[in-house]
């Protein structure tokens, strides 16, 4: 075999601990859909080679899940092919921006780990750095 197939195989054989950190705003057009199109995709893939896989929305990316739910949205259909590795949206953000309400009707958790003053909570990103994940932010 060549080394190229080897290192192949052994990626494709290795389970990763993977935390996605989508902050995206939908009202950002095509490329915010194109950052969370992808985001949605990475958790697929992480999902079919069983790797253990946490996405979660912060900032403006917390108005997503009100979006993603909706079924005439394009990215519908994969974000209910991954909605088990959705862990939340921090708490703070949401209220920040103004998504509480919309995340609250999709039954997703808010996140507020982290205690920050000034704020109800925030999803606390730097334990996935502490405990060894690969993290993406989109």
């Amino acid at each position: 075999m060549n080394q190229r197939h080897d290192n192949k195989t052994q990626t494709q054989n290795t389970k990763m601990k993977t935390a996605i950190i989508i902050l995206s705003d939908p009202k950002g057009g095509e490329e915010a859909l194109g950052r969370v199109f992808n985001t949605l995709a990475v958790a697929h893939e992480g999902l079919q080679t069983g790797d253990q896989v946490e996405v979660v929305f912060n900032g403006a990316g917390t108005r997503w899940p009100e979006e993603l739910t909706k079924v005439s949205h394009p990215a519908n259909t994969l974000y209910n092919a991954v909605r088990e590795t959705v862990k939340g949206a921090s708490c703070g953000c949401a209220a920040v921006f103004g998504a509480t309400k919309g995340v609250e009707a999709c039954e997703l958790p808010l996140l507020k780990d982290k205690a920050l003053a000034g704020t109800p909570g925030l999803s606390n990103l730097r334990t996935y750095l502490a405990d060894g994940w690969r993290t993406l932010v989109f």
